[in-house]
């Protein structure tokens, strides 16, 4: 399986549109970006994504609070969800891991390498999961 269809959720428009240039223009994505948990959770029910990029820190509905909601919704609880945080305590990059996430990026974060490094996370992802369930 190849990773194709991303969910971006991010508060900052100016990270949006670099997102969009690094996985759409360069990396040849399909990408829905959304503003905020709450967008998120209503595209979610139009657009299944093969991964899910998610903010850590945005107001109203924070990244662990949006990831609570999706993983509610049946078609969610298998999809990867990768956290994008200028926030990089160890602490903190392992309440993410521990909340469901398969691995979380740091900010700021290298635009000509996020398609690879996406891609890279969702291959390792689906290994494992072909692995676990040969088992």
């Amino acid at each position: 399986m190849q990773l194709e269809n991303i969910l971006h959720v991010e508060d900052d428009e100016s990270i949006r549109v670099i997102v969009d240039m690094a996985l759409v223009d360069l990396s040849g994505y399909t990408l829905v970006s959304c503003d905020g948990g709450k967008s998120a959770l209503t595209q979610i029910d139009q657009f299944t994504p093969d991964l899910i990029l998610l903010d850590a820190m945005m107001p109203s509905m924070d990244g662990l609070q949006t990831l609570i909601e999706l993983r509610k919704k049946p078609h969610c609880q298998h999809i990867p969800v990768v956290f994008m945080t200028a926030r990089i305590q160890q602490s903190e990059q392992q309440e993410y891991l521990d909340a469901g996430a398969v691995a979380v990026i740091e900010k700021p974060f290298d635009p000509m390498s996020l398609g690879n490094q996406l891609a890279t996370i969702y291959q390792t992802y689906i290994a494992a999961a072909d692995n676990h369930s040969s088992e």
